[in-house]
Order: C-alpha cells, then sequence, then structure tokens
C-alpha cells in the first residue's frame, strides 16, 4: 500500500479526433465510459448548466447527444457501444458539488472488434523489410533492413533471478545479449541492431558520462555512454553497445515497412509521438507481464517517474466550457478515444517521501524498470506538467490522495487503437 500523504498524478493517453486544449480551466462537460464496467461518468461544469433540471441525455447506436439549457454536444462512441435509454442518474459530487454536476449513466459494450496493437514492437516480423527515420527530422537512417530474426529479449532483470534457476555458476555472468547479422533484438523499449554501411552517413557517435545512480554520492563511479545521434539534427537516438551494435530507442525512431517510396507522417508533433508510443508500450507490457507498475528510469538506473496503471478500457471525450468553445447541434460531433489511465509519482527531484516509495519499489521489486535517454524522461514529465489542471475538479483528487491531472492532445498515429 503506497502512503496516503504522497502527490500524486493521473496520467491520460488518449487517441481521437477531439482536441483538449491546454489552456482550458473548468470541467465544460467532460465523458469517462469504462467498457468492462458497462457504465459511465459524465461530469457536466456549473458554467454550462446550472442545474440538472435542464439537462437532457438520450443516445443512438455508438452516439451519445447531451443538450442543456446553453447548448449541445454530440459525443460519437466506438462501434458497439450503446447508451442504454434513460439511465443517467444524478450522483454527488462531493467538494466539488459546488462547481460541477455528476452524473453516473450505463452502456452497453458488445460486439466490439479485437483492436490491432499499434505497438511497433510488436509489430515487427521477421523475412520483412523495414526503414528507420530519426522522429526529430524524419531523415531516413536505416535503409531496407531484412531482418531474418526477430527475437525479444528477456525480462529487464533476467539476470538477478539465474541463480534461482541453475544448478551451477551463471554462464551468463558478464555476457551481453546482442544481435548478430539481419537480427532484431527487442527490449521492452528499445531495438538492438548492427551497424551497416548506412550508418557511416547517418549516424554520429560520442562519448558521454552517467553517473551510475545518485550523483550525489562519491563513492557511485561514472560511466561511460557511447551516445548515437542523427546526423541532420543532431538527435540522440539511443546508445552502441559494441562498435557494431546499436541500441536505439522507440521514442527517439520511427520503423515503417519499407514499400516503394513510402515515407512516413511528418506532419506528427513530438509530443503526440512520445506519448502514443509510451501508452502503446505500458499497454503492452501490463498485459504480457500482468504488471501494473513501472519504474521509469535513466540509463544509469535512477528512477525518474514511478507509474501505477489504473486502467486502460476507458474511452473518453471532453469539451470545454460553452465560454471557451460554444456548441450546438450545427458543430461538428466530438470522437470519444480510447486512453488509458496513470498514477504517477515525480522523481526527478526526489524529496524524502519521494525518495522512501521509490526505495520501497526497488527493495519489494514492485515497478517493471522501463528505461529511456534522461531528455526523453523530462520531455515526458514536461507533457505532464504543462498538461495538468485541465480535467474536472473532482478527478484532481482520489480518496485521500491529491491528485494533478493531465490531459493529453490527440495521438494521429502510433496509438494504442487505431481511429474509431
Amino acid at each position: 500500500m503506497l502512503p496516503r500523504h504522497i502527490l500524486y498524478s493521473i496520467f491520460v493517453f488518449c487517441k481521437g479526433d477531439m482536441e483538449m486544449s491546454a489552456n482550458t480551466r473548468g470541467a465544460g462537460v467532460f465523458l469517462e465510459l469504462r467498457k468492462r464496467l458497462q457504465s459511465g461518468l459524465l461530469i457536466i461544469g456549473k458554467d454550462v448548466a446550472a442545474n440538472p433540471t435542464g439537462i437532457v441525455v438520450t443516445g443512438q447506436d455508438s452516439s451519445l447527444h447531451i443538450r442543456t439549457t446553453t447548448g449541445e454536444v454530440t459525443f460519437l462512441l466506438p462501434p458497439g457501444v450503446s447508451y442504454v435509454k434513460e439511465s443517467y442518474v444524478l450522483v454527488s459530487g462531493r467538494e466539488s458539488c459546488e462547481e460541477e454536476l455528476h452524473f453516473r449513466l450505463r452502456i452497453t459494450a458488445s460486439h466490439i472488434k479485437t483492436e490491432e496493437s499499434s505497438d511497433i514492437v510488436r509489430a515487427l516480423r521477421a523475412q520483412e523489410t523495414y526503414c528507420f527515420y530519426c522522429q526529430s527530422c524524419m531523415t531516413r537512417l536505416l535503409e531496407d533492413r531484412l531482418f531474418t530474426r526477430v527475437l525479444p529479449l528477456p525480462n529487464g532483470n533476467w539476470n538477478t533471478i539465474v541463480d534461482d534457476w541453475c544448478c551451477h555458476p551463471d554462464p551468463f555472468a558478464n555476457k551481453k545479449m546482442l544481435p548478430r547479422a539481419a537480427d532484431c533484438l527487442l527490449g521492452d523499449t528499445f531495438f538492438l541492431l548492427t551497424r551497416d554501411d548506412s550508418c557511416k552517413q547517418t549516424l554520429l557517435q560520442e562519448v558521454s558520462t552517467t553517473d551510475s545512480q545518485d550523483s550525489k554520492d562519491p563513492k557511485k563511479t561514472c560511466r561511460r555512454l557511447e551516445l548515437v545521434s542523427c546526423m541532420s539534427c543532431s538527435s540522440v537516438l539511443g546508445e552502441a553497445l559494441t562498435p557494431e551494435t546499436l541500441r536505439l530507442y522507440v521514442t527517439q525512431v520511427v520503423v515503417e515497412p519499407s514499400v516503394g517510396d513510402r515515407m512516413p507522417e511528418s506532419s506528427v508533433s513530438r509530443s503526440f509521438f512520445l506519448e502514443s508510443t509510451i501508452a502503446a508500450r505500458l499497454a503492452a507490457l501490463s498485459n504480457s507481464m500482468s504488471s501494473f507498475h513501472f519504474s521509469v528510469q535513466t540509463p544509469s538506473g535512477k528512477p525518474f517517474l514511478l507509474l501505477w496503471l489504473l486502467n486502460s478500457d476507458s474511452i473518453m471525450a471532453s469539451v470545454p466550457g460553452w465560454s471557451d468553445c460554444t456548441v450546438t447541434h450545427h458543430s461538428p460531433s466530438v470522437r470519444a478515444a480510447k486512453a488509458i489511465k496513470l498514477l504517477y509519482i515525480d522523481c526527478s527531484h526526489m524529496g524524502v517521501q519521494q525518495q522512501a516509495v521509490a526505495t520501497s519499489w526497488e527493495v519489494n521489486a514492485t515497478g517493471h524498470a522501463v528505461v529511456f535517454p534522461l531528455k526523453v524522461c523530462e520531455e515526458l514529465l514536461q507533457v505532464i506538467e504543462d498538461s495538468s489542471a485541465t480535467l474536472p475538479y473532482s478527478m484532481r483528487h482520489m480518496k485521500a490522495y491529491k491528485l494533478l491531472l493531465r490531459k493529453l492532445k490527440l495521438s494521429l498515429c502510433f496509438s494504442i487503437c487505431k481511429k474509431i
């Protein structure tokens, strides 16, 4: 059980056609549906409707219509998700009752097609040809890579339990698992590849030092990292484990099948790509490992964020208050988006409380470690902080926990699910 005095946040990864403005304040109209629970929560700010008597909720197949005295909005739901007629009920908003109206409603979620994973790590296949691009500038880094083998690497902490399985000394001690030519080894957050001749024209390499754990501890030694970056834009892509082996992080490269002169979508913003890629990875890891706790770490092994996945079956949609965005029945409908919801603890500047939780997670092996470059960790935290306080006030608290909610802009590609 985590201590109640720690500051937490809810981190919502979402995708759809709706736009959630980072400058929006107040509830407006917010909808969250849970497919597994066959229920939903509708939150309407008092600036939209002063009392519940003027609110009417109706629905048709795959749509939900909300009408108030000041405006109307229609939320388009995924195929197979329908609102149960006249099932919305006013419930207490607790401390937020002066600012928001809360309604519980029921839905049916049947005949939902299994969504294809957009997680590129799980999508790679042997005997297929791929191109790797720099996500920052879309320079083609590796051309027409045909992989004869695509193999997953063992769990990140596999070597800590070797002694429990082997009756003889660890045969893997001090040995690295490296790819052969035409191999692609898949880690939790990276690809392991061998170099080819094209790397000389597209990749730069430089030496960097990093603390093994904590720079404040003089007993900790520094280790050298051979950073690999894009020659065109100098964006760090990963590390060189050996002179012939590259580790490229999934957040730094775009991987596309080699089909003619096809180029990946270049208009995707960095924040869109980052949130959707990490969301897909966390969802895939949670499903495959039955784990809900993740420790986002830098290559030095130092925790940066502690994440607790709450649920991954939510469907969300949001419209700001009418004062910011007037919505009538003549306006385009808002498409609901699939989302995963997380609690997080910021460990980038750890105090005593954060240190206690991080130590507890490490000692008890609570969080599965996922490693990203320091800059990516900082980008991820910045996206969260920039979007804080944009969801309804009541969703910033959870029992005794104080929560900051962050709401992400929409992802255009590489998301958990395709467009609804």
